[in-house]
């Protein structure tokens, strides 16, 4: 299709290594994701759902070993070990290719190879990077058309010599033990093989969009984060912008959705949505951040996703959706644990087995109709939240960053940094419980700095310091926040209400940023002074807002030991600016 000689003797370079039967340029058609869909129905690498429930969703299942993405087969692979560090996977290339091209090899016989040319970012923005993909999955071609900008408009903005990011995806025999997920970032290329979910196989979003491009901004001046992007509108009118990063499956899609509750709505605070997952941020000539959105889809957690806690991905999702791993209904619908109406009285599950409710396994435990960890790919144009303006090319600014996780009780509902060298360490020392998105024990309280500790694609002591380098040259950094939905009473239930009702945290922040709403000060940071968050229309129990804001003294110095360890880790590259704040932390706690 195209006449860029590079990126031909490239994709000639893969077929002689992968040998597929065929090699098909996708153009982003409608035509092309009808044929497409037809050929997934007719080999059941797809289902067609209920047509009049669900029109234009489909339904897929991955390998029973392949739900999530497999970090410890993830790899950055540069010449020197020391750049990558301690919190990375490292690989040589040498051994990168070698490995992965000994799996890749003939990979690809009775199969087709799809090339699937795709810009993260509005094409034309001075923010957007290209890709092209190599795959052959259909499952990852509808899902790369539902979270890029793909086909035929990148060929033409790549012209005969445009730069891309050279992106190899093979499912192989989908076997864990033959698997690797390896990021070149030296040469802009991604190697995936031997995985057929989400997160390791749609090489525009963590491989391209975090791991490869923040390697990228450390070197152009900018950052590529693990973010959401929000726009909350005051009584005025005026609209400000917030990034916010936590771990996944921790909330963020459903505040990036946020429905604002009445009391706050009836007072003209409204939420739009920019995007719910990765931002890219640069420096302007005003001296702030700008930042967009780099992807066009969702690609969300179904359980736990329902009409009361993300109404507006519940209305988004409801057509040309591809549902992945969850419960398949007799009637062609789907279904997932903590989503709408009771459980149906029987149907298959993510495995393909029959299921109804109560089923146990040999040891007794309940089997889950849906995967903990099965999602939806949806377009972000459809979400009833979508912002007019977002697909700006150039971009919103940031007024704010905000850094939260689940922490039953060390950290309060909301504090702010005391300047942006503090806001930082804030986001340096991020930590949350474990969730069902990443391999390990649920639960499990996991160092997590700005979120990005599995996307981060160079040493993290070097992202801190480029964090600190960025905020140098900003006339108006974007303030910053760290807040904690999740803190528990005594016994184990959440003390606050979540969900719509975190506006009115945003709203705190957002006067904040205005310079209004009062706070006072703790150790940690500004906290809200009482009556400063808006609880009109709101009943919590008595006392419940002091319990939501304390800071124990105690809790926090078992921290600062985490902390210390974690700092330990990274070495002589970690910036004495984030020791100078630990410092000042425990002594803040010692007076």
């Amino acid at each position: 299709m195209g006449n860029h000689s590079l990126l031909e003797s490239w994709i000639e370079e893969c077929a002689r290594l992968c040998r597929p039967d065929d090699i098909v340029w996708c153009d982003g058609s409608e035509e092309e994701r009808e044929r497409l869909e037809e050929e997934a129905f007719a080999t059941g690498e797809l289902i067609r759902l209920n047509e009049e429930k669900l029109p234009g969703c489909v339904y897929h299942r991955t390998a029973v070993d392949d739900v999530a993405r497999t970090e410890h087969l993830t790899f950055i692979c540069t010449s020197r070990k020391e750049d990558v560090g301690p919190t990375n996977n490292w690989m040589s290339p040498k051994e990168g290719y070698e490995r992965a091209g000994a799996i890749f090899r003939d990979s690809m016989k009775g199969r087709t190879m799809y090339v699937v040319p795709f810009s993260m970012g509005p094409i034309g923005s001075p923010f957007s990077k290209f890709g092209v993909e190599l795959t052959d999955s259909i499952y990852v071609v509808l899902n790369m058309r539902i979270m890029t900008r793909m086909g035929k408009p990148v060929l033409d903005a790549l012209g005969d010599d445009g730069v891309f990011t050279k992106c190899l995806h093979g499912q192989a025999e989908r076997d864990i033990n033959r698997r690797l997920i390896l990021q070149f970032p030296e040469d802009n290329a991604i190697w995936s093989v031997g995985s057929g979910y989400g997160g390791n196989v749609l090489l525009g979003k963590k491989c391209l969009s975090l791991r490869i491009a923040s390697y990228m901004g450390r070197r152009e001046g900018w950052i590529a984060e693990h973010m959401l992007i929000v726009g909350i509108q005051d009584p005025q009118g005026k609209m400000t912008y917030i990034a916010g990063a936590f771990p996944s499956a921790c909330g963020k899609t459903n505040l990036a959705m946020l429905v604002p509750p009445d009391a706050l709505r009836a007072k003209g605070l409204k939420v739009v949505t920019i995007g719910d997952d990765i931002a890219w941020i640069r420096p302007k000539e005003d001296g702030r951040l700008w930042a967009i959105n780099p992807e066009t889809g969702f690609f969300g957690v179904a359980p736990g996703t329902n009409w009361k806690t993300n109404h507006n991905a519940m209305a988004t999702i409801q057509r040309n959706t591809i549902y992945t791993n969850v419960l398949l209904k007799p009637d062609m619908t789907v279904w997932w644990e903590d989503g709408d109406g009771t459980p149906p009285a029987e149907g298959l599950d993510w495995e393909g087995n029959y299921w109804r409710p109560g089923m146990t396994d040999e040891e007794g435990r309940i089997i889950p109709g849906a995967n903990p960890n099965s999602r939806f790919t949806a377009p972000a144009s459809q979400c009833p939240s979508i912002a007019p303006n977002w697909e700006d090319p150039e971009g919103v600014p940031i007024s704010a960053f905000i850094f939260g996780g689940r922490r039953a009780h060390l950290a309060p509902l909301v504090y702010q940094s005391f300047n942006w060298q503090h806001g930082v360490f804030v986001g340096a020392t991020l930590a949350s419980e474990r969730t069902a998105a990443q391999y390990g024990t649920i639960g499990e309280v996991r160092r997590d700095p700005m979120a990005m500790l599995p996307f981060c694609g160079y040493h993290m002591g070097d992202y801190f310091s480029h964090w600190l380098e960025l905020g140098r040259k900003l006339t108006d950094p974007p303030k910053i926040f760290h807040v904690n939905w999740f803190r528990t009473d005594e016994n184990g239930q959440f003390v606050w209400p979540g969900f719509g009702e975190n506006l009115r945290v945003l709203d705190w922040i957002l006067r904040r940023c205005q310079g209004g709403a009062g706070a006072r000060e703790t150790p940690t940071g500004y906290v809200p002074s009482a009556g400063a968050i808006d609880t009109d229309g709101l009943s919590l129990p008595s006392q419940a807002m002091e319990k939501l804001l304390n800071v124990s003294a105690a809790d926090w110095m078992e921290e600062l030991e985490a902390v210390e360890e974690f700092f330990s880790l990274l070495g002589d590259r970690l910036p004495e600016a984030m020791w100078d704040e630990y410092h000042a932390l425990r002594h803040r706690f010692d007076r």
